[in-house]
Formats: structure tokens, C-alpha cells, sequence
């Protein structure tokens, strides 16, 4: 056995038991498609290009807005809500037992080698694919406050398309900066008018939305904020710097300058829209540079998970189609 051991390093050995080892260089792994990203959106093409049994790897940092979010409440199937978490995990089972491969790691830059493309990770590894599929998202920017983290979704949400019902007329705060957390509170209205916003970064709010805010009879606080209270995943309320308390039971994160994860496709020459959401064809989900897609919430639309599935399905279709019609071409 151990002299097996010993040769299984080397390609060949001659009858006589002289090793020696091939120049031959081995042929780096070509997968039909790469998904960088295992949110929601990367892992529904996963799901379905496994289905249609392409060799497919997700790359996927694991920490992305579906990581925090611990209830959605808008999705069809799900009154009470289904957290992210649950859904990445169970969406990632369901991919693995079609063949989907999954590997953490984060690419950093993805560049074009002939008909393949060539991408790079943090740590230092490589990876080739017939084709890509951009789906690293969108990261909100939250106060550092660890009693947040866990009533993300719950009692404190970030989308009020998702989750203003949440507050309907209840009492909520918005935890906020400047215009963007003056104008979510506004937005707010719509659902409650028992609304207070505490301007936690003391930013500059103009005129005409502290006319608005006063109109709509909501309540500013320009101080900081030191604390989030919260018990479990049900908020409390907040102590400010000042000293002062403030109860309620539901609230609102808008911080504004949400990163856009889509840097790495900026040397492949991809369309970017000015707010730095990918740019890509309503129909095929397909930018600009042939075979690269993107979806979910790094294209230019409404951040919804049920959006991000759908965008994620138009994707693997038509990735599955250009890699149909290129597989009749070399026949």
C-alpha cells in the first residue's frame, strides 16, 4: 500500500519502477455557469439550472441582506412570515441535491480568457465558466447598535413597500439620516400617524421636508441615538445621547448609501446604471457583454425577494438557452 501511495503522486512509472513525473499541465475545471452569489436570486438559477443538469457553482460570501432579515412578510405562501435565513438554507439543500456545487469565498474581479471567463477570489483561488450570473445584491447601511440585529424583519424593517403594513397604525420610529430618514417617515403616513423620527446622524434636512414633517404632525429628534433597546427580537424603543427615552415597539432603518455589490463586473465593461445597479435586458435578465447576466437586487429595479425569484428563473432560462444553442454549434 505504501508503495501505491508513494507513485499515486507521480503520472507514470516505467516497468522497470522508474518514476518519473509528466510536464502534462492539468486542464483548470470549466463550469457551464457560475452564480456569484447565494442570495435569493442566485440560488432560484441555481435551483433551476440544476434542473436542467448544467454544471453549475455558486461562489457566495455569506453575508448578504437575506443573512439579516430574519421575516418577510409579503411572499405568496407565508402569512406569518418566512425568514432569510431559512430560505437560503433550504434553497441551498434543494440546488445541492440537483448537483449545484457551493463554495464561501468572495470574488473580487472576474476577467475574460478567450470563450471562458476567469474569476478571482479573496483568497487567492480561481475559477472558469462558460458563462455568469451576477447576483451579489445590495447592502444596507444599519447603525451599529447590536440589539438591532436581531429585530431586523421582525419589529424593524428597512422596505416600506415589504413592510409598512407592519406598522399600520401602530406607534413606529425611524431610526434615519438627513432627507432619507425624513423622507421614509413620510412615506410612513401612509400606513400610521403616530410617527417619530430621530435624525441620528444630525444630518441636514431641507426646508421644505421639515415643512412636510411638521404638516404630517411627526415628531424630529436631531440627537444621536446611544441605544437600541430591545427584548429578543422585539424592539423597545431607544435611549438617546441626551438622556432621553423613547418607547415604541416597531421602527424603521433609513440610513441611505446602501452598497451596490457591483464592482467586480466594471473590468468586464458591464453597463451600470448611475446609482450603480447593473443594467441588464427586461427580457433575458443578460447585460450588455455576451454571457453575463445579472439579477436580483444588484439590477436596476424594486428590491423584493419575489422579484429577486422571478429575476433569478429569467436568468437560468436563458442561460440554459445560449448554452443549448452553443452546445448544436459544435456539433
Amino acid at each position: 500500500m505504501e508503495r501505491d501511495q508513494h507513485y499515486s503522486k507521480y503520472d507514470n512509472v516505467f516497468p522497470d519502477g522508474v518514476l518519473f513525473e509528466s510536464n502534462r499541465k492539468k486542464e483548470p475545471e470549466v463550469h457551464d455557469c457560475i452564480i456569484v452569489g447565494g442570495g435569493i436570486a442566485g440560488l432560484q438559477a441555481a435551483i433551476q439550472l440544476g434542473r436542467y443538469c448544467h454544471k453549475v457553482l455558486v461562489i457566495d460570501s455569506n453575508y448578504g441582506r437575506s443573512n439579516l432579515c430574519h421575516a418577510y412578510h409579503n411572499i405568496l405562501g407565508w402569512p406569518d412570515g418566512i425568514s432569510g435565513p431559512f430560505l437560503r438554507e433550504t434553497g441551498k439543500s434543494q440546488a445541492e441535491q440537483l448537483g449545484v456545487k457551493f463554495i464561501e469565498e468572495e470574488i473580487v474581479r472576474i476577467e475574460k480568457g478567450g470563450k471562458q471567463f476567469i474569476l478571482h477570489s479573496k483568497a487567492s483561488s480561481t475559477f472558469y465558466a462558460k458563462r455568469i450570473l451576477i447576483a451579489t445584491g445590495v447592502m444596507d447601511r444599519l447603525p451599529p447598535f447590536p440589539n438591532l440585529y436581531p429585530c431586523l424583519g421582525i419589529s424593524v424593517y428597512v422596505c416600506p413597500d415589504c413592510d409598512g403594513y407592519e406598522v399600520k397604525d401602530k406607534r413606529a420610529l425611524v431610526l434615519g439620516s438627513g432627507n432619507v430618514g425624513a423622507n421614509m417617515a413620510l412615506t410612513l403616513t401612509y400606513w400610521t400617524d403616530d410617527l417619530i423620527y430621530i435624525n441620528h446622524e444630525k444630518a441636514t434636512i431641507d426646508a421644505i421636508i421639515l415643512k412636510q414633517l411638521k404638516d404630517k404632525n411627526i415628531k424630529l429628534y436631531q440627537e444621536a441615538i446611544k441605544e437600541v433597546i430591545a427584548d429578543g427580537s422585539t424592539i423597545q424603543g431607544v435611549h438617546l445621547e441626551n438622556g432621553e427615552k423613547i418607547a415604541a415597539n416597531r421602527a424603521f432603518v433609513a440610513f441611505g448609501g446602501n452598497e451596490v455589490h457591483s464592482s467586480i463586473v466594471k473590468e468586464l465593461g458591464v453597463k451600470l446604471h448611475q446609482n450603480k445597479h447593473i443594467l441588464v435586458d427586461p427580457r433575458t435578465k443578460m447585460t450588455n457583454i455576451e454571457h453575463v447576466w445579472a439579477a436580483g437586487d444588484v439590477v436596476a429595479h424594486s428590491e423584493q425577494v419575489t422579484i429577486a425569484l422571478g429575476e433569478g428563473m429569467q436568468a437560468a432560462i436563458w442561460i440554459h438557452k445560449s448554452l443549448l444553442k452553443e452546445g448544436m454549434e459544435e456539433l
